[in-house]
């Protein structure tokens, strides 16, 4: 059996597996406080994973009281530098990019080989907030679980709508991308649309296995609990803005962003499939929209 088959044999098994149930028990381990159980699952992350702890805010391990308490850790000030300009993108998460392209014949987008999905199935149906992105960009940044995972606006933004979608928690892996259809249409997901000045954007904080929980700065944990509905939360009266570079969310464990842009962004030549990138460098600018809303 060759690489392929073997990928398509465990995503066939993954779809009987029992996502929500295993993510809900890793919610519960990563908040336990025994530092007998908390210290050597950190431990036992770093080596396995490399984790470079210089950056962070508190480099000593023991200030952690829970494993979620320092997966979602905060860096050191000055650790991630953010892209200066008023037309310039800079990257919302650190992590790998997936893909990058435009949306073409109006709302398909490209996961990789053989797979599409749309822009109405990504936002849940919200024909309103999928209008916007007719024909527009998208890049997708995936988050293994080493990165950083605090994400952050990628400019001025004024906050307007947020759709809570439930959903599978497939993993996100390169491997399940590949061979399963749809994956990030299928997966529970946070929709977050602001106002900016390149025009509308999208930002969708996409769940996966073992992601027990995904928070926004305005509304705090938004899942779980996983609910069956789609869940609209409308800020047009509130007027909240977020600076580029400022904090606008964070997954408890890894996953995925996919960041929407009108079609006046262009990316930066180099942000393409396969680059490794850090929350705050430039990946792209776009012309500045007047009749935006200004944040």
């Amino acid at each position: 059996m060759n690489k392929n088959q073997k990928e398509r044999l465990k995503a066939t098994l993954f779809y009987a597996f029992p996502h929500h149930m295993v993510s809900r028990a890793v919610y519960f381990a990563t908040r336990l406080s025994n530092p007998s159980i908390v210290q050597p699952m950190i431990n036992w992350f770093i080596k396995k994973f490399n984790v470079d702890m210089s950056e962070a805010e508190f480099p000593d391990t023991k200030a952690y009281q829970t494993f979620n308490e320092f997966f979602t850790r905060s860096l050191k000030v000055g650790a991630r530098p953010i892209a200066t300009g008023d037309n310039i993108l800079a990257c919302p998460a650190d992590g790998t990019v997936s893909e990058t392209g435009s949306i073409i014949h109006g709302n398909q987008i490209f996961q990789a080989k053989n797979h599409n999905y749309t822009l109405n199935e990504l936002v849940g149906g919200n024909e309103a907030i999928a209008s916007l992105f007719k024909d527009g960009r998208f890049a997708t940044v995936y988050l293994a679980p080493y990165n950083y995972h605090r994400m952050h606006m990628p400019v001025d933004g004024l906050l307007k709508k947020m759709v809570h979608v439930p959903g599978r928690l497939f993993s996100v892996a390169q491997w399940t991308v590949r061979n399963i259809p749809r994956l990030f249409a299928r997966n529970e997901r946070v929709v977050c649309l602001f106002s900016t000045y390149a025009g509308p954007m999208l930002m969708v904080l996409v769940g996966a296995i073992n992601v027990a929980a995904i928070e926004t700065i305005w509304s705090g944990l938004v899942t779980p609990p996983r609910g069956k509905k789609i869940s609209t939360f409308d800020y047009s009266d509130i007027q909240s803005t977020y600076k580029k570079g400022e904090e606008m969310g964070r997954f408890n464990m890894g996953s995925t962003v996919i960041l929407l842009t009108p079609p006046n962004v262009k990316w930066s030549p180099e942000f393409q499939a396969g680059l490794v990138v850090k929350m705050g460098e430039a990946i792209g600018h776009f012309t500045i929209d007047e009749a935006s809303i200004t944040p």
